[in-house]
């Protein structure tokens, strides 16, 4: 494909600002189980995101590369209506903004890299 493509960088962008700030609280495996057993941490988050199985929801897969709305993680940040417990993140800060949400999408529209 040519033309511009809206480059996301993981390991900036999302990794340091959102998943540090917003998610590595509960998603981690400091002195914890990371809740659903989901560790976001730098160095490990992409692995335990990409082509892996959702652990609260049977057939579902985190994260698609190429297919941001069949990604379990864009359902759970966006609420989605079939998703097995709450909205993400659950305990403060507010949820991410419509700009962040967009981030990740693009992000996994670009096939999820790890960048």
């Amino acid at each position: 494909p040519s033309g511009q493509t809206n480059t996301v960088t993981f390991s900036t962008q999302i990794q340091q600002q959102i998943f540090n700030p917003a998610c590595v609280a509960c998603h981690t495996d400091d002195g914890r189980t990371p809740s659903s057993n989901l560790n976001l941490k730098t160095g490990v988050s992409i692995a335990n995101l990409v082509n892996v199985a959702s652990v609260g929801k049977a057939g579902a897969t985190r994260v698609v590369p190429g297919n941001p709305s069949g990604s379990y993680l864009i359902q759970k940040l966006e609420g989605a209506p079939d998703i097995v417990g709450l909205r993400m993140p659950r305990n403060g800060p507010p949820f991410l903004t419509t700009e962040q949400i967009a981030l990740i999408r693009q992000w996994i529209q670009n096939g999820a890299p790890n960048n």
